[in-house]
């Protein structure tokens, strides 16, 4: 096997959730350019649609499965189906998360619940779906944040305590299914790339942003793909437990 055919992802099935818009979109494309085939989850069954058609162009087949990853029985019919049509999951993205911003004294339970729901529950029912049935040698990738580390001035107690938590979870999952399952778990912590979540909220912080951010740039959606390719092939077979840190720089400042 060359360097670079490790980078290929050929014969597996990856799981992307989120799937329906800005990095879960960059990520399925990037995942069938690298040869996989891909099962998309996500709330919004009709976007799903046309995530599908850019997998299929870029080589790769896809299954769409709307899904609330909220919701673990939803999260296990999407892993049932997944399996059923294809037999085997290899890789898991647990891309999809939501947001609250609001000052913590004004935050709702509701609200907080909900972003907890979505980014923390929706990540660990995923992962315990696919790793009772991933062989030796898969791979899940959790997506965290920056603002598992540091802030970003933005009021978003909710979102920040739950991407802290997937740092935590992803150790502890890479610890229990590593010498065990020969699973590795993983993430990717993005900075500012410009998604349908973050437009908002970067249109109107934009250049305080921008101050912090080395390279001088907000991140395209397809720079964080590459670096999920990484993790969930083989080329990262000796890496688990880590978080890597996509952010132009941000968190040095």
């Amino acid at each position: 096997m060359t360097v670079l055919d490790r980078f290929r992802l050929d014969g597996k099935t990856v799981v992307v959730t989120g799937a329906s818009s800005g990095l879960g979109v960059a990520i399925a494309q990037a995942c069938a350019e690298a040869g996989g085939d891909l099962v998309l989850a996500a709330r919004r069954a009709e976007k799903l649609t046309a995530t599908a058609d850019l997998v299929e162009a870029a080589g790769g087949k896809a299954l769409t499965v709307p899904t609330d990853i909220s919701d673990p029985q939803q999260v296990q019919d999407m892993i049932d189906a997944a399996m059923a049509h294809y037999g085997h999951i290899d890789v898991l993205v647990n891309n999809a998360g939501v947001n609250s911003v609001a000052a913590a004294t004004r935050e709702t339970a509701e609200d907080f619940r909900a972003v907890v729901d979505t980014n923390l529950h929706g990540s660990f029912w995923a992962a315990q779906a696919c790793g009772r049935v991933m062989r030796p040698g898969s791979s899940i990738v959790n997506i965290a944040s920056t603002s598992a580390f540091t802030t970003s001035q933005l009021p978003q107690a909710a979102y920040s305590a739950s991407k802290a938590a997937i740092v935590g979870l992803t150790r502890e999952l890479a610890s229990q299914w590593g010498r065990r399952k020969g699973i590795r778990v993983n993430a990717v912590a993005p900075g500012a790339f410009r998604t349908e979540m973050t437009e908002s909220g970067l249109s109107e912080h934009v250049d305080m942003v921008l101050r912090r951010i080395v390279l001088d740039r907000i991140g395209d959606p397809e720079e964080l793909a590459a670096a999920v390719v990484w993790l969930a092939s083989d080329a990262a077979s000796y890496v688990t437990g880590q978080t890597i840190i996509v952010d132009g720089g941000f968190t040095i400042t």
